[in-house]
């Protein structure tokens, strides 16, 4: 049978181990337990090592304690929460001004979305949007302009109608990638009813036609010659073109001033890069007639 345990002065340590009574298992309760602990350590004659024995194995005592793997004696602190989880308590001024401008955004647009239905408020003028929507349409332009290029018999008119060309590819090459990347979806009030849609027409930014008037109008009013009346018209067109994007449901009105940029910096690159008889004499040769 082995000995008892003893403390440093000999005497046996049985005394100091906690009743069954007074112990959590059998229902007593905790704080009566250290409530005895104390009194028998302040008692004339107890054992002091029993007094802290009995503090070490007290519940308060296990219930704050923590097992190291250093064994040390300091608490182990937990673990900080991922990046990921925790919540940004001071958005940035950048990302307030975003939200409240995306806010607006939707509101206005679906306001001015008068068109967007033959239920709407203006949908009686729905039929005379849309075909505004045609004259704005790429494959029209494209198909338009290798007309006009297979039937021009000067090479002035080629060299114009080459850049026009080469201007309205660009303008469907640039949208097409800002689409699909950019992935927005049109508004929820939107019908896909248009003309000749394509895989990335479902996405709303930016506006292809918008694009595409800005750059043409700009076009036109650089390389042909107008009267004023015709200028006037040429400027109403892009601008009316733009504003019945969104009285239609197609295009928020951020999609709408995006595309009107984009398309003004595009007539700037195909200006930069104008095609002319003498930097690219084998497409001009193609359409050269005998």
């Amino acid at each position: 049978m082995p000995s008892p345990r003893r403390n440093a002065e000999g005497r046996p340590l049985a005394a100091c181990a906690p009743s069954s009574s007074g112990s959590p298992a059998h229902g007593g309760g905790g704080g009566r337990f250290e409530f005895q602990s104390l009194l028998s350590s302040r008692a004339p004659g107890a054992d002091p090592t029993c007094a802290r024995l009995r503090a070490s194995e007290s519940p308060v005592h296990r219930r704050g304690s923590f097992a190291l793997a250093g064994g040390g004696s300091s608490p182990a602190l937990p673990s900080p929460l991922p990046e990921e989880d925790r919540m940004d308590l001071n958005p940035s001024f950048l990302g307030i001004a975003l939200r409240s401008l995306l806010a607006i955004d939707l509101w206005l647009s679906k306001k001015l979305g008068v068109c967007a239905g033959e239920s709407s408020s203006w949908g009686s003028v729905r039929p005379l949007m849309k075909l505004l929507e045609i004259s704005g349409h790429g494959i029209p332009w494209l198909l338009g302009t290798l007309y006009c290029l297979s039937r021009s018999d000067s090479w002035a008119g080629r060299e114009v109608l080459m850049n026009l060309l080469f201007s309205l590819l660009l303008d469907l090459l640039l949208v097409a990638l800002i689409k699909g990347l950019v992935r927005r979806r049109r508004p929820a009030h939107n019908q896909m009813d248009m003309f000749f849609t394509l895989s990335v027409d479902k996405y709303s930014f930016p506006s292809g036609h918008a694009t595409r008037a800005a750059l043409v109008s700009r076009f036109i009013l650089n390389h042909l010659v107008l009267a004023i009346p015709l200028r006037v018209l040429v400027v109403l067109w892009a601008f009316i073109l733009g504003l019945s994007r969104v009285m239609l449901g197609r295009h928020n009105v951020t999609d709408v001033a995006f595309g009107f940029f984009l398309g003004y910096m595009q007539y700037s690159i195909v200006d930069y890069c104008w095609l002319s008889p003498h930097n690219a004499p084998v497409l001009f040769v193609l359409w050269n007639q005998p």
